[in-house]
């Protein structure tokens, strides 16, 4: 084993690690894990407050709703934590839009650290130990624990040996496309029957007919996927 480890670490830091209590123990995230592709670890950077009370959160200078996380506790744990090939990421609704393409370039890193906010926000000077921030979409949560375990599915999946390679490649979003529609026994199902041309055994002409019903689909979802 190299110095980074034949597989991906994954810390993530957070204030409730019960939230993510037998989440990654399920599937095929737990499969991942049995075949020693991937190493998921939960941090309470509460553990890393100076304070008396393990406090890490205070009223925002200047006034405002809300408290804000301090830097001092998550400034300690990732430094306890980061590697010179660590990537830091921090989730926060103003981060770049999560896509299946980050998902792809994340998977190719050997080590994540992963930040979960909380609260009304977190102090500035945070980001200055971060390397990436994501947004999973234009809506507020209560916290990242969520977009976290997203982080984690979306990514672990990808990883070498965990599923067949044809599964990921066949993905919706992949080439801006959505999936094609996909059916199984019964052929004839309360009068809904399976396309002919699925059963015609002709691979060329169901690779042809499986692309223009991924256009047709996207094209009638999400235009906005062909426009890019």
């Amino acid at each position: 084993m190299n110095e980074k480890g034949d597989y991906m670490l994954i810390d993530i830091l957070t204030i409730f690690p019960n939230m993510f209590t037998n989440i990654f123990d399920e599937s095929i995230i737990k499969r991942a894990k049995e075949k020693n592709k991937v190493v998921i670890n939960i941090h309470n950077f509460r553990d890393y407050s100076l304070d008396s009370h393990h406090k890490v959160d205070d009223v925002a200078y200047g006034g405002g709703a809300g408290m804000v996380l301090m830097p001092q506790p998550i400034f300690d744990c990732v430094l306890s934590l980061k590697k010179d090939y660590s990537k830091v990421i921090l989730l926060t609704p103003s981060g770049i839009p999560y896509k299946q393409k980050m998902a792809y370039d994340l998977s190719k890193e050997k080590h994540l650290i992963i930040i979960c906010g909380h609260y009304e926000g977190f102090d500035e000077r945070i980001r200055k130990i971060v390397d990436l921030e994501i947004s999973i979409g234009d809506y507020v949560l209560t916290g990242g624990e969520i977009p976290a375990m997203v982080l984690v599915d979306t990514i672990t999946r990808l990883l070498p040996g965990v599923i067949n390679e044809q599964s990921h490649l066949e993905d919706s979003f992949n080439d801006n496309l959505l999936d094609y529609p996909t059916y199984t026994k019964p052929r004839d199902f309360k009068g809904l029957k399976v396309p002919d041309i699925l059963l015609s055994g002709d691979h060329k002409k169901i690779e042809e007919y499986r692309h223009k019903e991924s256009l047709k689909k996207t094209k009638e979802i999400r235009p906005d996927l062909l426009e890019k």
